[in-house]
């Protein structure tokens, strides 16, 4: 009599699995990329851009700071930054290498990497122009803008690790609104470099305001392009879940949602209480967290992983 066997259960797409050091250089990975930025806002927010003078020497003929240098504390901070661009290299660079130890499969991961480690080459020549161009306002804010496409590589990088691509798993209307929210964050993230371009904290001490625009219209615009992010993030929260088919897509956006407003709560409180630095610093901190939020917000929704 032949032997009955219960039916085979069709398997939903397995959760990658990562290896730990692995795991551990992703996260470093990122939190260098947000280090770098809020490192670069110190700068500016010191007064500290030309605190080395000249690039790729911080000043003729040395490569670190001197004790005749004129320009104090500055020069340790613009160093400090200039210095932290060496690690995130070594960190990427070690990413790299685990991935194709760990991970060969995982070529979405390793292209990954390898954006990130053609970025940090250019931004430190992004870095030197900037320097070698007095601070030229629109070079300034091609470097920040910059470090946030780093920072969603990495954030991409680390989610995606756990979440493969796969189909959408929200309404096609509630996936192309993410794009949306996309690219008015990118708008917001411009706007936000104009109004520092135009205001007090532009990197340097002795020339602070460098694009001649009006703060308050710069301000006021950059409000309003915050007004309709806030606006787009609640639909996609929304529209999460109702239609989502987990509740990850709907919890990530949710997390989206309230980053987004503690984000536009530290705008406005820093507008209205005239720029403090401590509260600039975190409004820079705040818009890399609020990439990372995003980026993970997209991952989630568009993965192969079954679970919640």
């Amino acid at each position: 009599m032949p032997v009955q066997t219960a039916p085979i259960a069709p398997t939903s797409p397995a959760k990658g699995v990562v290896h730990p050091l692995l795991r551990v250089l992703l996260v470093a990975n990122l939190v260098c990329q947000v280090g770098i930025v809020v490192t670069g806002g110190l700068v500016r927010l010191t007064g500290s851009g030309l605190g080395c003078p000249t690039w790729p020497q911080c000043v003729p003929g040395s490569y670190v700071p001197t004790v005749e240098q004129e320009e104090g504390i500055h020069k340790l901070i613009e160093f400090g930054n200039r210095t932290l661009t060496g690690l995130l290299g070594f960190v990427a660079l070690g990413l790299l290498w685990a991935l194709f130890r760990y991970a060969r499969e995982r070529r979405d991961l390793r292209t990954g990497a390898l954006v990130v480690l053609a970025g940090i080459a250019a931004q430190a020549v992004v870095g030197g122009i900037t320097v070698l161009t007095g601070l030229n306002p629109w070079i300034v804010a091609f470097h920040f803008l910059a470090s946030m496409v780093l920072v969603a590589t990495a954030s991409w990088m680390l989610w995606r690790s756990t979440h493969p691509a796969g189909p959408a798993q929200v309404h096609p209307l509630v996936d192309r609104a993410q794009v949306a929210v996309v690219a008015v964050l990118v708008v917001v993230l411009a706007l936000g470099t104009v109004v520092t371009g135009s205001g007090p904290h532009s990197g340097d001490a002795d020339t602070p305001a460098r694009t001649g625009f009006d703060p308050r219209t710069i301000s006021w615009l950059h409000a309003d392009s915050v007004m309709l992010l806030v606006g787009l993030v609640a639909a996609v929260w929304l529209g999460a879940a109702v239609t989502g088919r987990r509740s990850r897509a709907s919890r990530a956006w949710g997390v989206v949602m309230a980053v987004t407003l503690a984000q536009g709560l530290i705008g406005y409180v820093q507008y209205l209480t005239k720029l403090p630095e401590a509260l600039v610093l975190a409004h820079m901190l705040g818009a890399s967290l609020l990439v990372v939020a995003v980026t993970r917000a997209v991952v989630l929704t568009r993965t192969a992983v079954d679970e919640d």
